[in-house]
């Protein structure tokens, strides 16, 4: 079966990864807030950043957006699609009566226990 995602999990597969996952998500939400703490304060910023370079402020946020862009990264290293940054929702490839499906979870269910279609997204979950 051809499909772009690089691992296709099983329900079980999917669950013992949630410890994990559960980990690199507090870690993206971290940076998402610190990003939209520093937000406000980057007009002037960006406006000055033509002649020099945006200064320290400029700085920390650019660290810390590469952070974000980090901590996601390591999410889809897993074979993990984050589907949300405010709610951790989390899709994982699956095959389901012989197509890919997701299997999809958000904090703070205890295990994964829904599905739905590739294009139907979180309003077509289905129980599993």
């Amino acid at each position: 079966m051809e499909h772009p995602f690089p691992k296709l999990f099983t329900v079980e597969e999917a669950n013992a990864l949630l410890p994990k996952l559960q980990e690199l998500l507090l870690d993206v939400g971290r940076h998402r807030d610190e990003l939209r703490e520093k937000a406000p304060h980057l007009e002037p910023i960006l406006k000055a950043s033509a002649t020099n370079g945006g200064g320290r402020v400029g700085s920390e946020y650019g660290v810390e957006a590469y952070n974000l862009y980090r901590a996601i990264e390591r999410i889809r290293e897993e074979g993990v699609l984050l589907k949300d940054l405010d709610t951790g929702l989390l899709d994982f490839p699956h095959e389901r009566e012989g197509r890919v499906v997701f299997l999809c979870w958000h904090p703070p269910e205890e295990r994964v226990a829904f599905w739905h279609e590739i294009d139907a997204g979180y309003p077509g979950r289905e129980p599993l």
